[in-house]
């Protein structure tokens, strides 16, 4: 079964001024189809910026990226952001909402962007509103709404393309006990229902030992723990 990221020899340094900082050194990692796994370490420790690189938002100092197959390296703006869309979605520990949309609105805008007809993206952003348990709050905007539901829309968001592999960045850290377990039950039953791969890096060590596998980078270098 053919991976649906593969990063090689990745390494990452930022020109920090006077010095620079080497955050990434060398790392290698498989995402399997439906895989999940959950990448933890100090903060600083060069996590989401990882995270950047396999989703193709930033460039690595050397190495590669491959999104199926397709070496992101040698692919135009135009074209990797066509390839994010199609393939890739990204939940934040800010959920980046637009304040001014409906919630409706905020989950059909990744179809719309893709081109698909209008009546379509929106029966489909209704589809996924109701797999997060988010069918009544529909016509609410961001400000109606509580920070848990804000958080289980932007999964809605992200997952309405149905991407092959799911992105989260600290998807819980901004929540309280009780809606940080809720999002964490539900992006679980995502990739068991949809079969969506899931990289999440996180603190929360119960949302990581639930996950199949688990790395910790420590000085810039990745090992499975």
């Amino acid at each position: 079964m053919k991976p649906i990221i593969h990063a090689k020899n990745l390494s990452k340094t930022f020109d920090d001024g006077a010095s620079k900082v080497q955050v990434l050194r060398n790392v290698n990692l498989t995402i399997a189809p439906q895989e999940t796994l959950a990448i933890v370490g100090a903060s600083g420790s060069g996590k989401s910026s990882l995270l950047h690189l396999l989703g193709g938002l930033d460039k690595a100092s050397s190495g590669d990226i491959f999104i199926h197959d397709q070496n992101i390296s040698s692919l135009s703006e135009e074209a990797l952001s066509q390839l994010r869309n199609q393939h890739l979605g990204f939940v934040y520990q800010f959920h980046h909402l637009l304040p001014e949309f409906t919630l409706l609105e905020n989950v059909t805008l990744p179809l719309l962007i893709r081109g698909v007809n209008t009546r379509i993206a929106q029966e489909e952003a209704e589809e996924m509103l109701s797999c997060v348990g988010l069918s009544q709050r529909a016509s609410h905007k961001i400000g109606e709404i509580s920070g848990g539901e804000r958080q289980r829309a932007a999964i809605a968001r992200a997952l309405v393309t149905k991407p092959s592999c799911l992105l989260a960045d600290e998807p819980t850290g901004n929540l309280d006990k009780k809606n940080a377990a809720h999002v964490f039950d539900l992006l679980l039953s995502l990739n068991q229902n949809l079969g969506t791969s899931l990289v999440v890096v996180t603190h929360d060590l119960q949302l990581a030992n639930a996950l199949q596998k688990k790395y910790t980078l420590e000085e810039g270098q990745l090992k499975e723990i």
